[in-house]
């Protein structure tokens, strides 16, 4: 199952990545688009090294910042859904996708606390 997450992230930001360089030029889009980039590209990282910690601690810490970099994705591309010519069917996609993230890193966070 780790393996099955860490490639669901690194494809979250390889897609992330992919929308990024699609936004029409513009500060509003530079600025949202490049907080959507550092976020994005964080859920991979992240989740890449949760699942190489040492500990139970350590994984459930590097979870918890995946769930909020996860979240934190979900809110710039609201912010980049209400601009024009954005590409709102790829967005719609990475949403769902950062949200059923989330979901899954709150169950697991849960499962190892217990």
């Amino acid at each position: 199952m780790d393996r099955d997450l860490q490639n669901r992230t690194k494809q979250f930001s390889i897609e992330i990545v992919e929308f990024y360089s699609d936004l029409p030029n513009g500060e509003v889009y530079y600025t949202l688009g490049k907080q959507l980039l550092r976020s994005g590209t964080s859920v991979g990282a992240n989740t890449r090294s949760a699942f190489r910690g040492r500990s139970n601690k350590e994984f459930v810490a590097k979870l918890g910042v995946v769930i909020e970099e996860a979240d934190e994705s979900i809110f710039w591309l609201e912010l980049l859904e209400k601009q024009k010519d954005i590409n709102i069917d790829k967005l719609k996609v990475l949403k769902e996708e950062a949200n059923e993230l989330v979901s899954i890193f709150v169950s697991i966070v849960k499962k190892s606390k217990n």
